[in-house]
Parts: structure tokens; C-alpha cells; sequence
């Protein structure tokens, strides 16, 4: 009989097809990495030298506008344009082609010192709102078919401004992870008539020991196949396709499973908690895509304190992912704070 909490083993992603390593024997062991310096987090409400702050300038020489609540503006050094070439360039075995896009910024409170834990649920459901019509707009878009909005929190994530603040990336081609997810949801919805998502949350709801947090429209859980040491992923509880299918009621109910979930975080290990999260949500293509199942992921860095770090090296980066702590230490450690 295997042993979650003490055998080695292999977890499968039902969602992309891929395997992790799980070794939690591995906990036992002495610890002589690498410890990282724990981020002062002390900012005034307005930095003067911030470009993301209300009515300064930004370094592509735009002024920011008096904003009161939400902000959002093209990236003054965005990674993709809309008038790039779009053509194919093939040499032998060397393959290019050309990638349109646009990518923009959204700030979602002008006071420099907060983070989405900070704010309150009525701030953060402005939030949700901008989101939800960027959505929209970018995908009617005729040379759009993916939006990826997401959120590099903390300076150990790459993060180069901790005024809060998000990215939407929206593209020409559909990036490889939502098209792997996008196979596993259709075969199963072809399959069944039924939502791949939907199911595996219900199963997780009856074990209970993955969860989280949750209300009466969202739960936040660690997934089974967790790959991040405090890896979570928000599921909605009806079956819709991406944020723009989201009614009043469950717009509030996300803004408040997003404020109780990074709470946790942040006082799990007693510090401002970095993490990249994004959203998976369905193409924008033009197809109906009705396999498709919502959910947001959060991808923290940190494993044992506020100051140790998880690397992705030597075995992850040849093989497969590998963790120690288990998904099922991992959330009740985050259920308990």
C-alpha cells in the first residue's frame, strides 16, 4: 500500500499530461542551501520615484493619470507588438515565425504600499472587474486568440516595481500550456459531457484534504499534482469558461477567495508571501470551447521559511519536477494559519 507521507512517488497533472517526483522522506534531511535575505517591506502610500504611482512619469515619457482606484496602460516595453511581421521564415531545420500581440499593465490600487492581501474585497473586486472587461476587449480582437493576464508578485519572482500591479499578455498563437490543457479538458468533455475540472473538485471536495479556503462560489486548493512547495489553485464551483462568464455575485466571491488566500500566504512564514499566479481560461479563437473549465494557479517560490527558497535545478530541469512537501502538508499548513 503506498504511503503519501513517507514513499517516494509520482503524481499525474490531469490537466497538461505531465508527472511530479514527490519524495517526502527527503523532509528528514539537514539543510545547508542557500538562505535568502527576507524583504523589507516597509512603503510609503506614494513614492515620488515610483512610474506606476498616480501622476508620475513613466520611463516610455508617459504621465500617469490621477487614478483613483484601478489603472491600466500598454506597456511602454511590451514583449509583443501589433504590427509585427506575421510571417514564416524556414531555413532547414530552423523554423521562425512572426508573433502579434499587445501587453499591458493594470494597477490595482494607486496607494504604492499595498498588496492584494492588503486591499479590501471591494478594491480587489475593481480589480476583477478590469480584468474581466480587458477580457473581453482584447479577445474580439481579430488577430488575438489567448489573453494571459497574471501577476509577478515580490523582487525573488522577478518582479522589477512592488507597487501591485499585474501583466495581460494577449497573442496571435495559443501558448502551449492552454494548448495541452485544452486537449485533456475536450477529450474528457467528448468522453463524458462533463467537465474535467468540475469532477476532479468534487472528488477533492469529498476527501477535504486538500483544501484550503473556499465560499459559496470558489474553493482554493492545493492540486494533487502540486509541483510548488505551496502551489494552490482557485476552482469556481459552476462550470464557466473564463472571467468574462463571471456574474456580480461571483465576481465579489473571487475578490474575496483572492484577499483569504494570499492572507495566508503572507502569514504562513510572517512576510509579504512572492508568488507568479495566472489565470487558464478558454482561447479566444472564435471557438465555443465549451470543455473548458476556469481556474486561477499561484506558484510560490519559498519552502521552509520566509528566507529558503525552492530551486528548479538538476534533476527538474533534465527530468521531471520533483517536491518534498507533500499537497496534502501544504494546505493544511495553509488551512490552519
Amino acid at each position: 500500500m503506498l504511503d503519501f507521507s513517507d514513499d517516494p512517488h509520482r503524481r499525474y497533472n490531469i490537466l497538461n499530461g505531465e508527472w511530479v517526483l514527490v519524495s517526502p522522506h527527503r523532509n528528514k534531511r539537514p539543510w545547508q542551501g542557500k538562505v535568502e535575505s527576507a524583504t523589507a517591506d516597509a512603503r510609503p502610500s506614494y513614492d515620488p520615484a515610483c512610474y506606476l504611482c498616480p501622476g508620475n512619469m513613466r520611463a516610455g515619457g508617459h504621465r500617469n493619470p490621477q487614478y483613483r482606484d484601478t489603472f491600466v496602460f500598454t506597456n511602454d516595453f511590451a514583449a509583443l507588438k501589433p504590427d509585427s511581421s506575421a510571417g514564416l521564415s524556414e531555413n532547414g531545420l530552423l523554423k521562425a515565425r512572426g508573433e502579434r500581440g499587445l501587453c499591458k499593465v493594470v494597477c490595482f490600487s494607486p496607494d504604492h504600499a499595498l498588496t492584494l492581501p492588503d486591499m479590501e474585497v471591494e478594491a480587489i473586486e475593481k480589480v476583477v472587474d478590469l480584468w474581466q472587461h480587458e477580457y473581453r476587449e482584447l479577445g474580439a480582437l481579430e488577430f488575438i486568440n489567448h489573453v494571459q493576464i497574471f501577476e509577478n508578485k515580490g523582487a525573488i519572482m522577478g518582479c522589477s516595481n512592488p507597487h501591485p500591479h499585474g501583466q495581460i499578455w494577449a497573442q496571435d498563437s495559443v501558448p502551449l500550456e492552454t494548448v495541452k490543457k485544452t486537449e485533456r479538458q475536450l477529450k474528457y468533455w467528448q468522453a463524458r459531457g462533463r467537465s474535467l475540472l468540475l469532477d476532479y473538485l468534487q472528488q477533492e471536495l469529498e476527501a477535504g484534504e486538500r483544501l484550503v479556503c473556499d465560499n459559496a462560489h470558489f474553493v482554493a486548493l492545493v492540486p494533487f499534482w502540486a509541483v510548488w512547495p505551496y502551489e494552490t489553485m482557485i476552482i469556481p464551483r459552476r462550470h464557466i469558461g473564463h472571467i468574462g462568464m463571471m456574474g456580480p455575485e461571483e465576481k465579489k466571491a473571487f475578490a474575496a477567495v483572492l484577499k483569504d488566500l494570499t492572507q495566508r500566504y503572507d502569514r504562513l512564514f510572517d512576510t509579504s508571501f512572492p508568488y507568479s499566479a495566472g489565470m487558464h481560461q478558454s482561447p479566444t479563437d472564435g471557438q465555443a470551447h465549451e470543455e473548458w473549465h476556469f481556474h486561477m494557479a499561484f506558484y510560490p517560490p519559498l519552502l521552509r521559511s520566509a528566507t529558503v527558497k525552492k530551486f528548479m535545478v538538476g534533476y527538474e530541469m533534465f527530468a521531471d519536477p520533483q517536491r518534498d512537501i507533500t499537497a496534502e502538508t501544504a494546505a493544511e499548513q495553509l488551512r490552519n494559519v
